[in-house]
């Protein structure tokens, strides 16, 4: 497709369509019900297939989302630790 000009200019406009509506639902997510992180999340993996700067933002957004999980699992983990000693 990329080879083609018609189909690669087509092709790009459909991925940014799709990837922008599915990260504006995950931005808009955010702040109401709903998976919002993973809709940036995919969003960004969707525009990262053909822009740059998308791949950078999703590299920062897998960095946060990495990070997020590893403060939840250290707090549920402590959270955990504090009601098996209350239990005793």
């Amino acid at each position: 497709m990329h080879a083609h000009p018609v189909l690669h200019v087509t092709w790009r406009t459909l991925v940014t369509i799709v990837g922008g509506a599915v990260l504006i639902a995950g931005i808009i997510m955010s702040v109401t019900p709903g998976p919002g992180a993973a809709g940036i999340v995919l969003g960004l993996a969707i525009l990262a297939t053909e822009y740059a700067w998308a791949r950078g933002l999703l590299h920062r957004a897998r960095m946060w989302a990495r990070r997020a999980k590893k403060v939840a699992m250290e707090a549920d983990r402590k959270r955990r630790e504090r009601r098996a000693r209350k239990g005793r």
